[in-house]
C-alpha cells in the first residue's frame, strides 16, 4: 500500500465483514454464508477481498454467536470474531467493534457477508479513491439496468452525494433512479463510532442500520465520495437458492475473460505452453517469475548439472526475455546454455535432447498474432511437459513476486561461465539430413520456392535444400517482428503469393512454415494448396509404401480419419488423442508409432524429434517427389484411390465467457439425451459421443463434427469432416444452428 501523508488520507485501514445472518437457503440447514461457490464458500470470497488490502490481524467478522459455524469455519487465529449476540441491524454490528477501536484513528472497510461477487479491483479503487478525496465516508455505487432492491443515490447539481433513500421509502419517481448504494463503505472509523452511537432505532423494525449513519454523515456536511463499479455482476447479493446458481455462473465467466490473467498477473499454459499479449502478460518480471518458478524445479530434482537450454524466435522481446531468462537459472546456479542466434522450435527440441538439459525454453508464440509472445517448454527428451507437471509450475510461479527472484546480471555469468552462449544449427541440418536421402533430391533436380513468413526457417532449410542441389528460393524471408501485419501462420489465404509465384513460374513444389518453423504447408506444381491432412496421408503413405516401414499412426481428434483408412489399407492401427502435440509424442512412444501428425501443421516420424518439426517435413516431402519421381497432385490420386475422399472444413466462432460457461451445459444434457434416445446433427444421426476434449460426434461412413474451445486463443474452434464439401459445410452450419453459435449464447 502506498504511504499517504497529511490528514485524512495517512490513516491506516482495518476492515470488518458483517457475517452474523444465519439464514439458509437449502434442506442441509447450511448457513448462508457458508453455502460452496466455485471452489470455496460464500464468506471465502469476501474475506479474500478483505485481505488484499488488509493484513489478517486487522481484519474483523461479526458472528451471530459464540462458536458458531462461520467462526469455526473462518479458523484463523489472526483474524478476529466478534458476536452480536441482539440482532438489532447492520449499524448494531459495526458498533460491536468500537471497544476494541477506542484508540483507532484509521479508516474502516466495511463488507457484507452475502456480497461475494465484488472485483478486487473495485475494493481497491474505493479506497484509492476515499484516500485522494480526503473523505470521511465513500459509497460503493453501481448504474443498473433494472429495478434492484437497494437505496438510491440522490445527487444535487454539481454530482455531490446528498441522500440515500431506501427501496422501502422510495417514491415511484425514486425508485426511476438507477445509481445504487450496493452495499460496501470506507469510513473514518472514530467519526463512523461517534455516529453509531447517538444513531436512533428505525422507527419500522427497531435496528440501527448502517445507511442510516450515512445519511447522517451526508447531511452533517462531512466529506462524502462514491466509487462506481461498472459490471452490474458484482451487485448480486446472495439470498436464494438462484442467487446463488447465479453467482457461481458469473464467477465461471470471469475465469474465461480472456484479459483476466493479464489483469490478475497469472501465467497460465495452454495446449502450446504459456501464450500471452506482449505488455498486458508477456512482460520480463512474469518471464523472471516463470524462469524462477522452472529453476525451483530443477533444483528440487537435483538436475542442475543437466542445465537448461534457451532459445528465441524473431518476435518482439524473445532476445530480451531469453537473456532475462539466463540470469534467472545463472543466479540459481543452474548452467546455461543460450543460442547465439534466433532459432526454429525444432532447432531447439532437438538441442535439449542432444544435451540433456534438465529444461529446454524457447521463447516464441509459433502462429499467433504478432503481438504475442510466449514460452514452450521441453523436458530433458525433448517432449512438452505433461499437464501435471504444468500444473505444479504454475500454482507456485502464481505465488511468486519480484522479490523471490534470484538473478544475476548476464556478463557476470558470462564472463563466470556458467551461461555460454552456443550454436546448434550445423549438428540439427546434420541431425535433419541424415534422415533424408540426399542423394536421391540431388539427382531429382527439383525448383522449390519456400516461404518461411518472416520467421525463422530460412538459414536450417535454406542449408538443407541447398547441400541436395535444389534450386531454391525465398520470400518474405527477411527479420520482421511484425509478420507483414499478419499472424505467421501458413494458411490458405496467407500463402496466396506463394501460390502466385509456383504458379507463373513453373516451381516444382512450394513449401512454407509457421513462425517458429514446427509446422509446415505446402503448394502442389499447379500453385493449389494442399491441406495438411492430406500431407499426412501423403507422408504416411510414402513412408510405409516407399521407404518400407512399418507402424501405425497418430493423430489428434481434429486431424483426418482418412488417416485411419490408410492404416488400415497397411494393416496397421490409428491411435486418436487430445489436442498438443505432447499427447501425439505420447502415443508414437507408447505404440511404437511410424508417424504422427496435427491438421494443424505439425509432424514427425519415428526415430526424430519428440516434437513437430516443419523444416524436417519440408524435406521429406521434397525426399518424396525426388524419390517417386511423381508431382504431388499424382501422388495424391494414388492415395485418394486406397482411402476414397472425405472433406473438412473448419471454422472459428469468438468465444465469450458466456459461452465457455454455458455451451458445456448445452453440450452435458445432449450427451445425456443421447444415452436414452438417438440424436442428430442436422439431418445426420449420431453414433457415439467423445469427451475426449471438446465434444466430437461421430457419424455414419467416418464422418464426425467437433466442438472445442482454444487452447490458445479465446475462440470456439469447430470442425467437421464429411463425404463431401457440401454435407461438411452443413455439420457446421448444424453445429452453429444446433447450439445458437450464430449470435450471442444465450
Amino acid at each position: 500500500m502506498s504511504a499517504y501523508k497529511g490528514g485524512i488520507a495517512s490513516r491506516r485501514l482495518k476492515a470488518v465483514i458483517l457475517a452474523a445472518g444465519e439464514e439458509t437457503i437449502a434442506e442441509d440447514g447450511v448457513p448462508l454464508l457458508l453455502q460452496p461457490l466455485g471452489d470455496v464458500k460464500v464468506i471465502d470470497h469476501v474475506v479474500s477481498n478483505a485481505l488484499q488490502v488488509v493484513a489478517p490481524e486487522d481484519l474483523f467478522v461479526v458472528t451471530p454467536r459464540p462458536d458458531s459455524e462461520i467462526e469455526a469455519h473462518l479458523d484463523t487465529p489472526a483474524i478476529t470474531t466478534i458476536v452480536q449476540e441482539e440482532k438489532l441491524g447492520t449499524g448494531h454490528a459495526v458498533l460491536q467493534l468500537a471497544p476494541l477501536l477506542a484508540d483507532y484513528e484509521g479508516d474502516l472497510l466495511i463488507l457484507y457477508g452475502d456480497t461475494p461477487l465484488f472485483r478486487p479491483t473495485s475494493i481497491r479503487g474505493m479506497l484509492n479513491r476515499h484516500r485522494l478525496k480526503q473523505a470521511h465516508l465513500t459509497l460503493l455505487t453501481a448504474v443498473v439496468q433494472e429495478p434492484l432492491p437497494y437505496g438510491r443515490i440522490i445527487r444535487d447539481a454539481a454530482g455531490r452525494i446528498i441522500d440515500i433513500i431506501e427501496e422501502t421509502e422510495a417514491s415511484p419517481e425514486v425508485r426511476e433512479i438507477r445509481e445504487l448504494n450496493v452495499g460496501a463503505y470506507l469510513v473514518h472509523a472514530p467519526t463512523i463510532f461517534t455516529t453509531l452511537e447517538s444513531l436512533a432505532p428505525s422507527p419500522m423494525d427497531g435496528d440501527y442500520r448502517l445507511t442510516d449513519s450515512a445519511h447522517r454523515l451526508i447531511r452533517s456536511g462531512k466529506r462524502v465520495d462514491s466509487y462506481q463499479i461498472y459490471d452490474q455482476d458484482e451487485v448480486l447479493g446472495i439470498n436464494t437458492r438462484e442467487d446463488l446458481t447465479q453467482a457461481a455462473f458469473i464467477l465461471q465467466k470471469r475465469i474465461y475473460r480472456p484479459r483476466r490473467h493479464e489483469e490478475l498477473n497469472v501465467i497460465a499454459f495452454g495446449t502450446g505452453g504459456w501464450r500471452a499479449v506482449i505488455g498486458e502478460g508477456f512482460t520480463l518480471h512474469n518471464v523472471r517469475r516463470l524462469c524462477q518458478g522452472l529453476a525451483n524445479a530443477v533444483i528440487r530434482r537435483n538436475e542442475e548439472a543437466q542445465g537448461v537450454l534457451i532459445g528465441y524466435d524473431r518476435r518482439f522481446l524473445a532476445d530480451r526475455a531469453a537473456r532475462a531468462a539466463a540470469e534467472v537459472f545463472a543466479g540459481n546456479n543452474i548452467p546455461t546454455v543460450i543460442l547465439d542466434e534466433d532459432a526454429p522450435t525444432p532447432l531447439v527440441t532437438y538441442a535439449t535432447a542432444k544435451v540433456g538439459a534438465a529444461y529446454g525454453l524457447i521463447f516464441t508464440a509459433s502462429h499467433n498474432p504478432p503481438e504475442w509472445n510466449g514460452l514452450k517448454v521441453f523436458r530433458s527428451d525433448g517432449s512438452l511437459l505433461p499437464d501435471e507437471e504444468v500444473r505444479q509450475i504454475e500454482a507456485e510461479v502464481n505465488q511468486l513476486t519480484t522479490s523471490d527472484v534470484i538473478k544475476i546480471d548476464l556478463d557476470l555469468a558470462l564472463d563466470a561461465d556458467v551461461v555460454q552462449e552456443q550454436d546448434f544449427s550445423n549438428e540439427y541440418v546434420d541431425a535433419v539430413e541424415h534422415l533424408i536421402d540426399l542423394a536421391a533430391i540431388r539427382e531429382a533436380g527439383l525448383r522449390v520456392i519456400v516461404d518461411p513468413m518472416y520467421g525463422v526457417s530460412q538459414l536450417t532449410l535454406g542449408i538443407i535444400l541447398t547441400e541436395a542441389r535444389c534450386r531454391v528460393t525465398f520470400i518474405n524471408e527477411r527479420h520482421n517482428p511484425l509478420f507483414g501485419g499478419r499472424s505467421p501462420a501458413p494458411d490458405l489465404e496467407a500463402l496466396r503469393l506463394l501460390m502466385t509465384h509456383v504458379r507463373n513460374e513453373g516451381y516444382d513444389l512450394g513449401l512454407a512454415t509457421d513462425g517458429d518453423a514446427d509446422r509446415i504447408a505446402i503448394v502442389d506444381e499447379n500453385g493449389d494448396y494442399v491441406t495438411v491432412n492430406d500431407i499426412l496421408l501423403l507422408l504416411y503413405w510414402y513412408m510405409h509404401e516407399v521407404r518400407e516401414e512399418r507402424g501405425g499412426g497418430v493423430r489428434n481428434l481434429a486431424t483426418t480419419h482418412l488417416l485411419d483408412r490408410l492404416a488400415q489399407r497397411f494393416g496397421e492401427r490409428a491411435f486418436e488423442v487430445p489436442v498438443g502435440f505432447k499427447h501425439v509424442s505420447a502415443a508414437m512412444v507408447k505404440h511404437n508409432a511410424l508417424l504422427g501428425g496435427e491438421s494443424s501443421g505439425g509432424l514427425t516420424i519415428r526415430g526424430h524429434i519428440l516434437g513437430k518439426d516443419g523444416i524436417f517435413a519440408a524435406s521429406l516431402v521434397v525426399e518424396m517427389l525426388a524419390k517417386t519421381g511423381e508431382r504431388i497432385s499424382q501422388l495424391l490420386e494414388r492415395v485418394y484411390a486406397m482411402t476414397g475422399h472425405l472433406y473438412a472444413v473448419e471454422t472459428n466462432v469468438p468465444a465469450t465467457p458466456e459461452m465457455r460457461v454455458i455451451l458445456p451445459r448445452h453440450l452435458d444434457a445432449l450427451i445425456e439425451q443421447h444415452a436414452a434416445e438417438p440424436i442428430r446433427i442436422g439431418p445426420y444421426p449420431v453414433e457415439r459421443i467423445s469427451t475426449l476434449d471438446g465434444t466430437k460426434f461421430f457419424l455414419q461412413n467416418d464422418n464426425w463434427a467437433l466442438m472445442r474451445f482454444s487452447g490458445t486463443e479465446p475462440v470456439l474452434r469447430l470442425f467437421a469432416e464429411a463425404d463431401s464439401q457440401e454435407k461438411a459445410r452443413a455439420l457446421i452450419a448444424a453445429l452453429r444452428e444446433q447450439f445458437d453459435l450464430t449470435g450471442p449464447l444465450a
